[in-house]
């Protein structure tokens, strides 16, 4: 049995969960916690009565409703320990709003692909800003709504967090408990560097998905013929250009300004390969095609642990604020996987944090940047224990 199968309501970091948006991520978050972590009570909310249903019907939420049931109410003020926003930006304000007039201090994550909006939004209207952590799991489907949803869809995909300076540590810790029993992996990343991140890795792939499909599309004649040339590179190249059109607007418009210095940029690059053509050099064509192919093979094939090989970097945080997001955030910019995260409490004021790495990544930059950042720390394998 698998450590994330044996998460269930008495041992799961949270014992109670609100998932509001039952679109694509929350319901397939919804029907993760499910699968993963039985026991964990987990209520649905959406605007569409009919998705509301389906996630009830398929035990996916133990139950389900509309903003404005007073259900809806009861479980925030009552039980819930876990807010997960899963809404278009656009909703953000209304639901940060009714978790300060009924009072919710809890924990609060999303799943928002950027994080402008909801950074400002939290911070003026959450009673306990501070427990807003944000999240965004880089995951999805070219399918839209709970019709496309799937329980596995978190597994073996990155997971992004966001701590900062004022975030609760066993928050971080339990969210990152949450996230990892889901099988996905925990990236965390300082959260003014967030949309300009994303903008690379998501919303400009996306934009060129659509451009190619653009330019296959006015090459097609009336017979459709260019189309059936259309090979599986194509294919899986131009697949998340079937994405909501409406949905893609709204995430390209919340990140208007990182997008738009992307798509300059990849403008450039495409530049590059034109004028090299243009002039009919092969030295830098070639090497404009080296680089991308070695940069291409260098990605990992699957996140693929080795839990034979175990590290544990135990940090001392006395006296230091902010220790859990900058060490976490150091971590994964070398490419080090942290497995799991305790803070052991030594006295009032003093803790140790401790985390078990796998052997993915630079330790010795990982060492080294914990060194010029001021930290005392110690480094064990746990391999002969296991």
């Amino acid at each position: 049995m698998t450590e994330s199968a044996e998460l269930n309501g008495a041992n799961a970091p949270f014992s109670a969960v609100a998932v509001i948006g039952l679109g694509l991520i929350g319901a397939s978050l919804a029907g993760a916690l499910a699968a993963k972590m039985p026991g964990v009570r987990v209520f649905g909310v959406d605007t569409d009565a009919a998705t509301c249903a389906a996630a009830t019907d398929r035990g996916w939420c133990d139950a389900a409703s509309g903003p404005d049931d007073p259900a809806f109410r009861a479980f925030i003020e009552n039980d819930c320990e876990l807010v997960v926003i899963a809404t278009p930006v656009a909703a953000v304000d209304d639901y940060l709003a009714r978790l300060r007039d009924w009072g919710y201090t809890g924990v609060v994550t999303d799943t928002i692909s950027t994080k402008g909006h909801i950074l400002a939004a939290a911070a003026e209207l959450l009673p306990a800003p501070a427990r807003y952590v944000p999240g965004h799991p880089m995951a999805g489907s070219e399918q839209s709504g709970i019709a496309g949803a799937r329980a596995d869809l978190f597994e073996g995909a990155n997971w992004i967090l966001c701590p900062d300076e004022s975030t609760v540590p066993e928050d971080f810790q339990h969210l990152h408990e949450l996230v990892t029993g889901l099988d996905a992996r925990v990236v965390s990343l300082r959260r003014e560097e967030h949309d300009a991140a994303v903008a690379v890795v998501s919303h400009v792939p996306h934009m060129v998905a659509s451009s190619l499909m653009q330019l296959a599309s006015a090459h097609a004649d009336d017979t459709g013929s260019i189309m059936r040339l259309a090979a599986g590179g194509f294919k899986d190249t131009t697949r998340i250009a079937a994405g909501s059109p409406k949905l893609w607007c709204g995430i390209a418009f919340d990140n208007a300004c990182a997008l738009k210095s992307g798509l300059d940029e990849m403008a450039g690059i495409l530049g590059s390969f034109a004028a090299a053509l243009e002039t009919g050099d092969r030295e830098t064509f070639t090497r404009l095609l080296a680089e991308a192919a070695d940069a291409r093979r260098a990605l990992p094939a699957a996140w693929v642990p080795s839990t034979e090989k175990l590290l544990e970097v135990r940090i001392p945080m006395v006296n230091r604020t902010g220790v859990v997001a900058e060490v976490c955030t150091i971590a994964s910019s070398v490419g080090c996987n942290i497995q799991s995260i305790d803070i052991d409490h030594i006295s009032e004021g003093n803790a140790v944090l401790s985390l078990i790495l796998t052997d993915e990544g630079d330790m010795g930059r990982f060492g080294g940047e914990l060194i010029t950042k001021g930290y005392d720390f110690s480094i064990r394998s746990l391999e002969e224990e296991l």
